[in-house]
């Protein structure tokens, strides 16, 4: 029988990504055609490939949820040329005309919430890496919206208020530490750290949103939002107030992605943001 409380965490999770979704929305709604061509942060990538980006996955995600086998023809396709897949998909998506590609993110998004809603909240669903649940496949969602964003309004100038969503992104941060020593061939810390972060002015409930023992003597502190940007890197340690105490806390964070795949090369110190 399934868990009415990780039920509960699911509907959450979804409703978070859509409305993630919807911030990310607002900012490139309205934009002019040559705004879509703006570079972002992340090179050779405008805001239109930060959107095909978000679209190619989100129709993944949502073959992964309703045709297994379509979404395994994809991973063989992505086989393929695996250090260069993501890129085409961007730059195919980017050469669209930008009312097109916005209209497909939104379809596809929309087509995505619903498959998540009705997804069975224990069944694992396939993907790059190892099978997920409905609701780990919603807050990678997240993770990857809410960081892609953060590329747009860079490109645009703006200046988001970070929001309680980003647990879900500290989270997934914090779970995926040893896979971070793991793609850069170092050994895992056997102790688990303490993070403890400081949650955003916009968020309700607790202050400080904290993982790991209370007591480990490794830790990480500093703002939640920092922590956020530099796991999904999008900016550079240098420019975060983040603070750790012992040689591997230390070392994690010169390493820390929450992103599947290979290291990124990360910003480089004083980038705007």
């Amino acid at each position: 029988m399934p868990d009415p409380s990780a039920a509960d965490a699911a509907v959450a999770v979804f409703a978070d990504l859509r409305e993630e979704g919807r911030e990310l929305d607002s900012l490139v709604g309205d934009l002019t055609d040559p705004d879509w061509a703006r570079a972002t942060p992340a090179p050779g990538w405008t805001i239109a490939h930060q959107i095909a980006h978000l679209h190619w996955t989100d129709r993944a995600s949502l073959l992964a949820l309703t045709d297994p086998t379509g979404f395994g023809h994809m991973v063989e396709e992505a086989l393929k040329a695996p250090d260069t897949f993501v890129d085409e998909g961007a730059r195919e998506g980017a050469e669209l005309a930008p009312a097109e590609l916005l209209a497909r993110w939104r379809t596809t998004r929309a087509a995505l919430d619903e498959a998540l809603v009705a997804a069975s909240p224990d069944t694992r669903f396939p993907w790059y890496g190892p099978p997920m649940k409905a609701a780990s496949m919603g807050s990678a969602r997240l993770m990857e919206t809410w960081a892609h964003g953060q590329d747009v309004a860079d490109a645009l100038g703006v200046r988001r208020t970070p929001t309680a969503r980003l647990r879900h992104v500290a989270r997934i941060g914090v779970r995926a530490r040893d896979y971070a020593y793991a793609v850069h061939a170092l050994p895992a810390p056997t102790e688990e750290f303490r993070v403890e972060l400081t949650a955003p002015e916009a968020a309700d409930g607790a202050r400080v949103w904290t993982y790991g023992p209370p007591d480990a003597p490794q830790r990480i502190t500093g703002p939640a939002l920092d922590f956020c940007l530099l796991v999904t890197q999008r900016a550079h340690r240098a420019d975060l107030a983040l603070t750790a105490t012992g040689p591997d806390a230390d070392r994690w964070l010169d390493i820390a992605q929450a992103f599947a795949g290979p290291a990124g090369t990360g910003r480089e110190p004083g980038a705007a943001r």
